[in-house]
């Protein structure tokens, strides 16, 4: 059995331990027999004369409990009386035969030889002990090899405080109830952006879910600002800033993918969802906005038209990465502004060598010295909106945004380097303000 779990692919890969320390501490044989009055029956009679035990044919069900044998005789010495087994199967002996029955292994003998290992075992951590273990071991016993090619263990869902949830602690949260507050897409997505299972039992909340589901209100938010702009595929020009968001949706689509393929919804998922509201939205969008706009003809036609290229680029590249894990309204945005076919049947993205650009590693230096223009307008009981009337140094490496960072930031001098006198504020390591 042992030998049989290192040809299968543990999801977690720290799940799989679960298993060998059971296996590893097995000392008795498995009791496949219950005396209990619910089950599987045990298809079998004893004759009462020398002992027999009779197995029908397969074909039915049969309860030897309460109906006689299919014979009249006794095969072996030709006693007529019989005792019908009373005892039931174990649970775990039926639910062992899972993949066998998926697999159509009684009436469909072709299709179970080419899927048989199953490609995936899904499963929680606390059966794998009997369930995995019993799957494995039955599968070993009839066919001498793994019954899964692929096994994923979840963790348990806890209450706030780490607590197993249940009726007599009071600390049960009935997933009814968190769809009647908030739907079924937001439990969704948060079992996604929670669920991390290389970490062990998911704390959940009504606080947890209901900071959760805010993100699906932002998705939304930004598609709406996004659809106020035309779709353009032709004489558009990239600005740098262009350049480096979608070089940057590269690196996500990327990083999505491997989290999927994985298995692992929890780093595809934190993965989009850091890109679209942290970086996308708080950054790019707001940085964009005034090209978009181009309300003062401060950029030429074919710069606007490429943020407007870049802006549904990257919103239609995001549906499509968070469609496996917020299928409704991912699906809702996409027929209302791309297509009146599924976002699910659409082709999963794909990094795109046009896309690759070293301007990317540009992006966090970007992000600081926005944080920084923010902070200070904030201390300083400045609107957002509003001018800045001082002179702002930024690192010689922002050059190329400077027309979309003066747009967005409304600053009228910005100077590319550090100031030479010793009275300018260092508001950040790179950015400092003096009065202009």
């Amino acid at each position: 059995i042992l030998e049989l779990s290192d040809q299968m692919r543990f999801f977690a890969p720290e799940s799989k331990q679960i298993l060998i320390d059971w296996i590893n501490s097995i000392d008795i044989d498995w009791v496949i027999s219950r005396r209990r009055y619910y089950g599987t029956e045990i298809p079998l009679w004893y004759c009462k004369t020398c002992g027999y035990v009779y197995v029908p044919e397969p074909g039915r069900y049969y309860q030897p409990w309460r109906e006689p044998p299919p014979i009249d005789r006794c095969p072996k010495c030709g006693g007529r009386e019989f005792r019908g087994e009373e005892r039931t199967f174990d649970t775990w002996f039926d639910s062992a035969t899972s993949e066998v029955y998926i697999l159509g292994y009684l009436w469909n003998k072709e299709f179970f030889k080419k899927n048989f290992p199953c490609s995936l075992r899904p499963q929680g951590k606390e059966i794998v002990r009997n369930w995995l273990y019993f799957t494995i071991l039955k599968s070993f016993l009839l066919f001498g090899k793994e019954p899964f090619r692929n096994v994923w263990i979840h963790m348990h869902v806890v209450d706030e405080q780490g607590r197993k949830m249940s009726k007599s602690a009071g600390n049960v949260i009935d997933p009814q109830d968190v769809i009647r507050m908030f739907g079924s897409e937001a439990f969704r997505i948060w079992t996604a952006l929670e669920g991390n299972i290389t970490k062990g039992d998911i704390r959940c909340s009504f606080e947890r879910i209901r900071g959760t589901s805010k993100f699906l209100t932002k998705l939304w938010n930004i598609a709406r600002f996004i659809s106020s702009f035309p779709q353009v595929s032709e004489d558009y020009e990239l600005a740098p800033l262009d350049r480096m968001i979608l070089a940057k949706l590269n690196e996500v689509i990327s990083e999505s993918r491997k989290g999927y393929e994985e298995m692992n919804a929890f780093h595809a998922g934190t993965t989009i969802r850091n890109f679209t509201w942290n970086i996308f939205a708080d950054h790019y969008i707001e940085a964009v906005k005034s090209r978009a706009y181009n309300r003062d003809n401060l950029f030429s036609p074919r710069l606007q038209r490429g943020a407007w290229y870049t802006l549904h680029k990257c919103l239609e590249t995001i549906l499509k990465l968070l469609a496996p894990i917020c299928p409704f309204i991912t699906e809702a945005i996409w027929l209302e502004l791309y297509s009146k076919e599924s976002i699910h049947v659409q082709r999963f993205p794909e990094e795109r060598d046009e896309w690759k650009d070293n301007i990317v590693i540009l992006l966090p230096k970007f992000m600081e010295f926005n944080n920084a223009i923010w902070q200070y307008k904030k201390k300083n009981n400045i609107a957002l909106n509003q001018d800045l009337n001082v002179a702002v140094y930024a690192p010689p490496d922002l050059k190329p945004f400077e027309e979309d960072l003066k747009a967005m930031h409304r600053i009228k001098t910005l100077i590319f380097g550090k100031p030479e006198h010793e009275t300018a504020e260092k508001i950040s390591e790179e950015v400092f303000i003096a009065k202009a």
